[in-house]
């Protein structure tokens, strides 16, 4: 099993008589994109700045890259982007990295390098205050990346960008794990968590409800047959899947609880009983409809609980 980078034990926040993060214990590894998922004041960005050691937790403890978090000697090895990024706004945006790089003792040539992977090495000149929302976010991207840090905690990185430049930032990402850095990333885009995310963890009303891979949380593919006559379409296939690995999903058409390799043996199967096969196709469950599942069924029993 690969290095734990990040690992939280029973993480919690209270303000005041309100529960922000209740006992979230996770783990993140070395090398992987770890999505962190939850709906608008689930508790996300309050996990990530006990994580980041920018405040402190009512109970629990975080350990980053084997350490306490906030430590200093931690602190230099994290690069973040967390709520949006803050800039002087009459420097450049070249000179804003600057800056910064200065403070971490880095030289200007590594201000140029993160300006070259997020692709605004030809706006590099231009005052912070001209640039778009999409620019602003790029810039943070590049200001987390100075000086390769082994944690990379991204909170919204895509936000404010246009299709490609969402593209390129997956990218991006990508590429900075298979090169060994680890990216936690925080988005309500789903369906970029699901194409580049190793394990995301699903976090409601401050209590993580799951942590696992997406190919876990989305669950299985299963066949959608449509033939006829229905009735008879049924019966052969509950003789092929069991009575319960079928069931009737609208539109003279029926799903099919097996994997997509069986497709050539459920239409064998059919016609061999004198079925007519009109169409077979391969369904898999988003990792948004798993998400609003947990979600919705988790908001649930949290108020149960509370009542």
């Amino acid at each position: 099993m690969k290095e734990l980078v990040v690992e939280t034990d029973g993480l919690t926040k209270r303000y005041g008589d309100r529960l922000a993060v209740d006992r979230v214990s996770m783990t993140v590894r070395r090398g992987e994109v770890y999505g962190f998922l939850g709906p608008n004041g689930a508790g996300k960005t309050t996990t990530l700045r006990m994580m980041l050691g920018l405040i402190r937790p009512t109970a629990g403890a975080a350990s980053v890259l084997g350490r306490p978090a906030g430590r200093p000697d931690v602190t230099a090895r994290i690069g973040a982007l967390v709520e949006g990024p803050g800039f002087y706004p009459y420097l450049s945006g070249r000179d804003n990295l600057r800056t910064m790089a200065r403070y971490q003792g880095l030289a200007n040539t590594e201000v140029d390098r993160v300006l070259e992977m997020v692709d605004l090495a030809d706006r590099a000149r231009d005052a912070f205050k001209g640039y778009s929302l999409g620019m602003k976010q790029r810039l943070g991207v590049a200001a987390a990346m100075l000086g390769a840090p082994d944690l990379l905690v991204l909170d919204e990185p895509t936000n404010g960008l246009d299709p490609a430049g969402m593209a390129d930032m997956r990218a991006l990402v990508v590429s900075l794990a298979e090169a060994g850095q680890t990216v936690i990333l925080s988005s309500h885009i789903l369906a970029e968590v699901q194409e580049i995310c190793d394990r995301v963890g699903v976090i409601v009303e401050g209590r993580l409800l799951r942590e696992s891979t997406v190919a876990d949380l989305r669950g299985g593919a299963t066949l959608r047959v449509r033939a006829t006559p229905e009735d008879a379409a049924l019966a052969a296939l509950m003789r092929l899947a069991d009575d319960e690995g079928v069931r009737r999903s609208g539109n003279e058409t029926l799903e099919v609880e097996l994997p997509a390799t069986a497709a050539p043996d459920v239409v064998r199967h059919l016609v061999a009983h004198s079925i007519d096969v009109h169409e077979v196709t391969v369904a898999e469950r988003s990792l948004e409809d798993a998400f609003f599942e947990m979600t919705s069924s988790g908001m649930a029993s949290n108020k149960e609980v509370a009542s």
